[in-house]
């Protein structure tokens, strides 16, 4: 089957993309805040009990996001003046309310992440996979007071329609296809598929590698150096609240942060400006 959502386009073929006042790099925090069901497996630390139900060793670790690590990553983005765009379930806005509230406060930037991240509509017929993306949309909207324009799927996943259902629902841009450091456009009127990360990515590099803290920091700027000296290139930092939340690795995640924000060259943005950037730029 030949993928028709977007066509192979080399870098080497494309010029870099002219950021705000001279940057070499546009950097953002995709922050996943996420809803997990009691009653079903999913992300885990321990596989031993994770086919169980209930799981509480695994529901626990990632419960703790929500009820601590977020409100500790919080500081830190302060101090930084880090606006992180936040990769919401629409179920954090019934379950969390007090997350909604602080970040509105800070006017963080809302995008889509599906209902909870137990739930994936991969599968869904059309009009099913409408009605559900509808109410995820309309949700965060009448939560957080502003309509998503972009989309992160539960664990990455779409069905072939997804674009174009979140395209009438006004929405501009997805992540889930972690092929590029630059935004492009896909085969679907008005969508973008911006640059979102698998590898700089907190739940695989401390869970899945065991990476250290110092080795978190060094790949931090390992990333940014070597993308910096190309030029025109997006940076993601995708961050989970139960993972870099814990308390032995926040100060990794300071210092990280630390880098990047005084490092010359650099656009400290959302995911929602970077759309609105390139698709000014390439109209």
């Amino acid at each position: 089957m030949r993928n028709e959502l977007f066509d192979y386009s080399p870098i080497i073929e494309r010029e870099p993309v002219a950021w705000p006042d001279g940057a070499r790099v546009a950097f953002y925090v995709g922050l996943n805040v996420e809803h997990f069901l009691i009653d079903r497996p999913s992300t885990s630390l321990n596989p031993a009990t994770a086919a169980l139900v209930p799981d509480p060793l695994n529901y626990g670790w990632r419960d703790y996001g929500a009820r601590v690590g977020i409100w500790r990553m919080m500081e830190i983005f302060d101090r930084h003046g880090i606006r992180p765009s936040v990769l919401l379930n629409s179920d954090v806005a019934g379950e969390y309310p007090q997350i909604i509230e602080a970040g509105r406060a800070r006017n963080w930037a809302w995008l889509a992440h599906g209902k909870n991240n137990s739930i994936l509509q991969s599968g869904m017929k059309p009009d099913e996979e409408r009605a559900f993306l509808t109410d995820v949309v309309t949700t965060i909207e009448q939560a957080t007071g502003q309509r998503p324009r972009g989309w992160l799927g539960p664990a990455l996943t779409e069905t072939f329609q997804t674009p174009a259902l979140l395209a009438e629902l006004g929405l501009r841009y997805v992540l889930d296809w972690t092929n590029d450091d630059q935004p492009y456009r896909l085969n679907v009127p008005g969508m973008l598929s911006v640059p979102y990360s698998v590898e700089l990515n907190d739940l695989g590099l401390f869970t899945m590698k065991s990476f250290t803290g110092p080795d978190f920091v060094q790949i931090v700027k390992d990333q940014l150096d070597q993308l910096h000296a190309e030029g025109g290139r997006v940076m993601t930092l995708a961050l989970h609240t139960f993972v870099t939340g814990q308390p032995f690795r926040a100060k990794y995640l300071d210092q990280a942060l630390e880098y990047i924000v005084n490092h010359p060259g650099v656009w400290v943005t959302t995911s929602d400006e970077i759309a609105d950037h390139y698709l000014g730029d390439s109209r």
